[in-house]
């Protein structure tokens, strides 16, 4: 039986590319990247060499780049790192945010921060007229991610920046999954912080990046010794490092390329599940969302038999939602779109296209899919 691997916005299969940089670092370049010597300036040129690849992939300056382990730690040094210098105030997010935002956010509330978490509309966009109205003398923070993880909507963060120019408040983009998918110019965009992640754009677990502006204070989450200017200590890994600037050159440069194939597997896939008589909805809008994530809801279905059903015809979506014990809980982000008491809670599955996937594919796995619908519905 093939395997179809639809669940790209989880985490993505490493590029060839990418593979073979992490493989010549591994095993020809073993030196500490801190270290004076010969073997210090090999390791230390391939991770300025990285730097420099992607910072020029969003416009920012070498120095304005931190390493760090991953999208989640970049969120929360971005978020921690500005709150704990100014001991108190007030931070404003929204309801959709991942949980490297939303738990960063919810724990200093427990310190005495005060936090304003926004709504957001039925197809998952939050209002820069929300924002405007929620900005105060003594907010510190205004933390939106670019696209939503589980809906793939596009928040206007460029608005949004623009309404913040002339505040006092940092400005943090998570855009882990809308890095290597939109076109990013953090200049443009008017940005303090912007996290990535590698694993999403077909590179390595393990490592990301924070995007600090040049001057916007910053406390480090991790002490130690000197590593990134001072701002994350530890020894940098110097092979995944080289592996995502690979992977983030490539996806910045396919970009056009490769944000029309997914439209194009979106419209295959939802008009081979409307030929094969499946009734679903989309929830989010086309035009407004990430061209590889498609969360559908198929009224009448149970997500967790759903996707049990797909997982045994060979086929990983996903709710976008944690599981726990066995068990599949309601995902924040379509509560925060349709209620607490919507169906498309139990019914929505989402679907998320990337490196590897065929027109052929698609076809197919939406057939099984209709099947399914049928079956459970």
């Amino acid at each position: 039986m093939e395997r179809i691997y639809l669940d790209h916005a989880a985490t993505s299969p490493v590029h060839p590319d990418a593979a073979q940089a992490m493989m010549d670092v591994l095993t020809g370049t073993f030196g500490n990247p801190s270290s004076i010597h010969s073997f210090g300036r090999d390791a230390r040129r391939i991770v300025d060499e990285a730097r420099t690849a992607i910072a020029g992939t969003i416009n920012a300056g070498f120095n304005d780049i931190i390493f760090t382990g991953g999208g989640t730690e970049a969120d929360n040094m971005a978020i921690f790192g500005t709150a704990r210098l100014r001991k108190k105030g007030h931070i404003i997010t929204t309801a959709i945010e991942h949980h490297a935002v939303l738990h960063a956010c919810e724990t200093l509330e427990k310190e005495g921060f005060d936090v304003t978490y926004l709504p957001v509309d039925e197809t998952g966009v939050v209002s820069a007229a929300d924002v405007k109205s929620a900005i105060r003398d003594d907010t510190i923070l205004v933390s939106i991610m670019y696209g939503n993880n589980e809906t793939g909507a596009i928040q206007p963060i460029k608005e949004i920046g623009g309404l913040l120019r002339e505040h006092p408040a940092a400005f943090h983009v998570d855009a882990v999954q809308a890095y290597g998918i939109l076109p990013i110019d953090v200049k443009v965009l008017q940005v303090d912080f912007l996290a990535v992640s590698g694993h999403k754009i077909n590179g390595p677990k393990g490592i990301g990046i924070l995007y600090a502006k040049n001057g916007v204070p910053l406390s480090p989450l991790l002490f130690g010794g000197e590593q990134e200017r001072k701002r994350r200590a530890g020894t940098e890994n110097t092979a995944a490092i080289a592996g995502m600037a690979a992977a983030a050159s490539i996806a910045v440069q396919s970009i056009d390329e490769r944000t029309a194939f997914y439209k194009r597997l979106k419209s295959i896939f939802m008009e081979t599940l409307q030929k094969n008589g499946a009734s679903f909805s989309q929830n989010s809008k086309v035009e407004h969302s990430l061209a590889h994530v498609l969360n559908l809801s198929f009224p009448g279905t149970d997500v967790e038999a759903f996707l049990v059903n797909l997982d045994m015809e060979g086929i990983a979506a996903s709710s976008g939602s944690a599981c726990t014990a066995g068990s599949i809980e309601p995902s924040h982000v379509l509560t925060a779109m349709f209620g607490p008491d919507s169906d498309k809670l139990r019914s929505s599955i989402r679907f998320s296209f990337g490196l590897n996937n065929t027109e052929e594919q698609i076809e197919r796995a939406a057939v099984k899919t209709a099947e399914i619908v049928k079956r459970l519905s």
